[in-house]
C-alpha cells in the first residue's frame, strides 16, 4: 500500500492527508480522553483563571511576530 502511495503526486499524497485529517477531526470527539489529558487541561483552566492575565489580542501578538521575521 504503501509503494502505491508514493507513486502518487505529491500534491495528490497531500490532499489525501488533508481528506484523513479533516476526517479525524471530524470524528474527535469520540476519542477518549485519558485520565493524564484531563488532569493536564483542569490545570491549565486553573492557572488561566486564577492568574488574572486574560492573554493580549491576535492582532498584536502577530504584529510583534511580523516585527521578528
Amino acid at each position: 500500500m504503501i509503494a502505491n502511495l508514493r507513486a502518487l503526486p505529491i500534491g495528490e499524497r497531500i490532499g489525501l492527508v488533508e481528506d484523513i485529517w479533516d476526517s479525524i477531526a471530524a470524528d474527535q470527539a469520540t476519542l477518549p480522553m485519558t485520565d493524564e489529558q484531563r488532569a493536564e487541561l483542569d490545570r491549565r483552566l486553573d492557572a488561566y483563571e486564577s492568574d488574572g492575565i486574560k492573554g493580549r489580542a491576535a492582532s498584536k501578538v502577530i504584529a510583534d511576530i511580523r516585527k521578528r521575521l
